[in-house]
């Protein structure tokens, strides 16, 4: 995927991630960690539509594809939390915030109701997948 998901983004200037066609997806525009350099990441993202949350909020989950590393996007969101995401052309300004292990199951049963089997990945990966919530900010 990820191959298809840079040609994509190379043909349509970054406009269109192929995943977006499938599922909901966005573009993460974050702060590298050791360079401090934007960083432009294509993700798939689960809306978060629980009322107690804060509205627009959108879940993220560092799955690497099952693979043993946690991916890069996600250390630089932990270093650097005031990010923007890119959702159908609209850049929005938003704040990451780890889940923390008191919602960790709370968030996994909101983001497998959107898609069935994902948490098979952590499963996978034999580590324990680093989960944002990306907050809209102004």
């Amino acid at each position: 995927m990820p191959p298809l998901e840079r040609a994509t983004r190379f043909l349509t200037g970054g406009r269109s991630p192929l995943s977006g066609v499938l599922v909901p997806s966005l573009v993460l525009h974050s702060t590298g960690a050791k360079t401090g350099i934007e960083r432009d990441t294509p993700l798939m993202y689960c809306p978060e539509v629980d009322r107690s949350k804060p509205a627009g909020s959108m879940l993220v989950t560092g799955s690497n594809f099952a693979r043993e590393s946690h991916p890069a996007w996600t250390a630089n969101l932990l270093a650097h939390p005031d990010a923007a995401v890119s959702v159908r052309g609209r850049r929005i300004p938003v704040r990451a915030q780890l889940i923390g292990e008191d919602e960790r199951e709370a968030v996994w049963k909101t983001i497998e109701r959107q898609w069935p089997g994902y948490r098979g990945y952590e499963r996978a990966s034999g580590r324990r997948l680093r989960i944002f919530r990306l907050t809209p900010r102004d």
